[in-house]
């Protein structure tokens, strides 16, 4: 630590901020409060770039930015763009994953990277939670009965005691277990996740369970795993087949995750329902029948933050610069190897 008082050792001098992201994510991110509170903590480059970051105007901010602030929208930093960038030393990436963001280049160089995963990880664990409580009333099978008539009392589905089975223990798989244990409905947990020993998934509120297992006992399904060559299909054909009919899949993980023809069969079948904010591809084609079931419901990726909930993230990131001039440990720190095991 600098012994000048509220002054990094990473900068000495007061640091320029740019921000690089799209201009309507610029505006809901850093609303004037923010972009106000920013300007205590560095000088702020006048304007967003929101486009080629080695165009000649982006080339002239980037030569004196110290921090950049990045969100939805912006380019891949290159050693092309780096090069522009002589004096960066630390990204603060307003949203979630830095994978598509942040290239070799940037680790090379020693520049910090933070992320606003953990502001994200709040609206999509919300989501997730609403839509199990949902599939445990079985809400898509009774609304799309509705137009035949009123569901008869003894025909109706109740939440209690229903098995869930969490895929990952994430930052939002562990939000999602937290709000599992703390529902009144008594569900019965089970977690896969082969980072997370015996032990400390009871200490989650969950049964440990190989992902078979999971298949077979669970009425719904809830994705939190990150996408890696090694979960990509994780939940396939035969994986899909394993659920007891009437169980639910949810995915607000990455859509690449679950064998969407696999699961359209199963679907279309009446065997399974599925409630999807991501997809593979996304977005689905028009007239895809997965977009035609009443069993299934498709979101366009709205479980993150999203309208007033971004915010949230261009807060998380000003305290993060703050921390960055302050010299203090940045609380949303993104390391090369973590990327091998997160979203």
């Amino acid at each position: 630590m600098s012994d000048r008082p509220g002054i990094s050792p990473l900068f000495p001098e007061r640091p320029t901020v740019v921000v690089a992201m799209g201009a309507d994510e610029a505006e809901a991110a850093l609303p004037g409060d923010l972009r106000a509170e920013l300007e205590t903590l560095a000088t702020l480059t006048p304007g967003v770039l929101t486009g080629d970051l080695t165009a000649p105007e982006a080339r002239e901010a980037l030569a004196h930015a110290g921090i950049l602030l990045t969100g939805w929208g912006c380019p891949r930093l290159t050693e092309d763009v780096l090069r522009g960038a002589p004096r960066l030393r630390a990204v603060v990436h307003a949203a979630g994953s830095v994978k598509g963001l942040v290239s070799g280049a940037v680790w090379e160089r020693g520049i910090l990277v933070s992320s606003a995963a953990d502001a994200n990880a709040g609206p999509v664990a919300d989501y997730a939670l609403a839509v199990i409580a949902l599939a445990a009333k079985g809400a898509l099978a009774t609304a799309a009965a509705y137009g035949k008539g009123w569901p008869a009392f003894r025909g109706r589905q109740g939440a209690d005691g229903r098995t869930v089975g969490v895929i990952g223990a994430s930052r939002i798989g562990r939000r999602v277990l937290a709000g599992l244990r703390a529902s009144d409905a008594g569900y019965r947990i089970l977690l896969h996740d082969p980072y997370v020993t015996g032990v400390d998934a009871e200490r989650l509120g969950a049964e440990p369970v190989d992902l078979v297992s999971l298949c077979r006992r669970s009425e719904i399904v809830t994705v939190h795993a990150p996408e890696t060559p090694e979960t990509r299909r994780l939940l396939d054909a035969g994986r899909l087949a394993l659920l007891p009919d009437g169980a639910t899949v949810v995915n607000t993980a990455r859509g690449a995750l679950v064998d969407t023809d696999a699961l359209t069969r199963e679907c279309a079948s009446g065997r399974l329902s599925a409630i999807l904010d991501v997809t593979d591809p996304e977005p689905l084609p028009a007239g895809h029948p997965l977009l035609r079931m009443s069993q299934v419901l498709v979101t366009p990726h709205i479980a993150g933050a999203q309208g007033s909930e971004v915010r949230r993230l261009g807060a998380y990131a000003v305290g993060e610069v703050g921390r960055l001039v302050r010299g203090e440990g940045l609380w949303g720190l993104v390391r090369r190897g973590m990327l091998d095991r997160s979203a």
